[in-house]
């Protein structure tokens, strides 16, 4: 089950690689946009970590049968940590490519100036110009309160299953240190971290999702996912 990023949608490279990568192996594999997001309706804009884990969940209970791989992109490495914990019966194992948990807070409340604080605290959003699309991000102060409510790397996460971390060390949006910080967070022993000292926050390069499919290649056979019609 393949869990995107921030703004992103379920028909980004990573997303339909590793698609055709499982169907090829004859696994079932899910891809979906949270609200807000691609193909989903609702305002971007009206989201929340809140919403958005919730519809990882959703899709999780309402689509998914059987053990799960969660792959999470960005804030998507947030969202398959929060669906981890609340399903750690049905999680198998995690593959995280540049997970960001805790961005709302760490990677912008932290640094953003005072004159962008005010901004979202008295008009209720920024727009956040992106390096990814013509259209801004905004960053409301919905997002930024409620992200609050769902930080994980204040403690331990408690997930004991195997985990394995991709990351790019030239990222310009998440930094490698930050899947270090994860590993260091996370219960369980059997965590792995993968650099690529070239590789950027995407990771959508070809010799980068030949590296995401063998890995969740490696941890299908390590967990013995049933292979299933796909």
């Amino acid at each position: 089950m393949f869990l995107g990023g921030f703004m992103s949608d379920m028909t980004g490279g990573k997303a339909t690689a590793l698609e055709a990568w499982a169907v090829a192996r004859g696994l079932s594999f899910t891809r979906f946009d949270y609200q807000g997001h691609g193909a989903s309706s609702g305002r971007f804009a009206d989201g929340t970590i809140g919403l958005w884990a919730d519809d990882a969940l959703a899709v999780l209970d309402r689509v998914t049968t059987g053990p799960q791989i969660l792959v999470g992109s960005s804030m998507g490495g947030w969202m398959m940590l929060l669906t981890a914990l609340r399903r750690p019966e049905r999680i198998a194992g995690l593959v995280g490519i540049a997970p960001a948990p805790d961005f709302t807070e760490d990677l912008m409340w932290d640094i953003f100036d005072a004159g962008i604080r005010r901004r979202i605290m008295e008009e209720g959003v920024w727009n956040r110009p992106s390096d990814y699309g013509p259209e801004p991000q905004p960053i409301t102060c919905a997002l930024i309160e409620d992200g609050r409510n769902h930080l994980l790397l204040r403690g331990p996460i408690a997930f004991d299953g195997p985990v394995r971390l991709l990351h790019g060390q030239r990222d310009p949006d998440v930094p490698w240190q930050l899947s270090l910080r994860i590993a260091e967070r996370l219960t369980g022993d059997d965590v792995r971290v993968t650099l690529v000292k070239d590789g950027d926050h995407r990771l959508s390069r070809p010799q980068d999702l030949e590296l995401l499919c063998h890995t969740v290649g490696a941890l299908v056979d390590e967990v013995g996912v049933d292979e299933v019609d796909g």
